[in-house]
């Protein structure tokens, strides 16, 4: 099964590739991980897509508290969440093809960023099913280029997975 971790690290060189090492030296695939800044300074947040069954999640989760970066993890699977990935794609543009790329971009509700006499560069967000629907009508057409980014997630409802008042660390010393 699929989970979906968030994990909340402190800000500092080095704590990517501690967390990457473990999922490494417990032969862990991490199927995706997308790592940016909190709206809490000296705080970033990890989101890691991780086959695995409950067990094994929970020995995951053990080893990554271990980890003197790390905050607090919370596995959202199961939960009420928004996710989303972002893509952005490069077609080759034939004049007679312009008119359907554009009727696509309108239908998967994409958008356009870029445009020249021979190539459109496309940006869209949105669950991981509907990118790859979105690269598939894409394909015949000709793909230039493609970069991805890996899913981040946010549980619903209105309580936050970050609690200043509970943090175990002066944010302070952190930054």
């Amino acid at each position: 099964m699929l989970h979906t971790l968030v994990i909340l690290v402190e800000d500092k060189p080095g704590v990517l590739n501690r967390v990457a090492s473990l999922f490494r030296r417990r032969a862990f695939n991490i199927e995706s991980l997308t790592v940016g800044h909190t709206h809490t300074e000296g705080l970033s947040r990890m989101t890691v897509t991780v086959e695995g069954d409950e067990h094994h999640i929970e020995r995951l989760t053990s080893y990554l508290y271990k980890l003197v970066n790390v905050i607090q993890i919370e596995d959202l699977t199961g939960k009420q969440m928004v996710t989303r990935d972002l893509a952005l794609i490069k077609v080759n543009t034939a004049s007679e093809k312009r008119s359907e790329i554009f009727q696509m971009v309108e239908v998967f509700r994409a958008r356009i960023v870029d445009v020249t006499s021979h190539s459109v560069i496309v940006e869209i967000t949105g669950d991981g099913e509907k990118i790859d629907g979105f690269v598939d009508v894409l394909r015949p057409l000709g793909i230039v280029e493609m970069v991805r980014t890996g899913a981040i997630a946010m549980e619903r409802g209105s309580d936050s997975l970050i609690n200043t008042s509970e943090l175990l660390f002066d944010s302070a010393a952190v930054a």
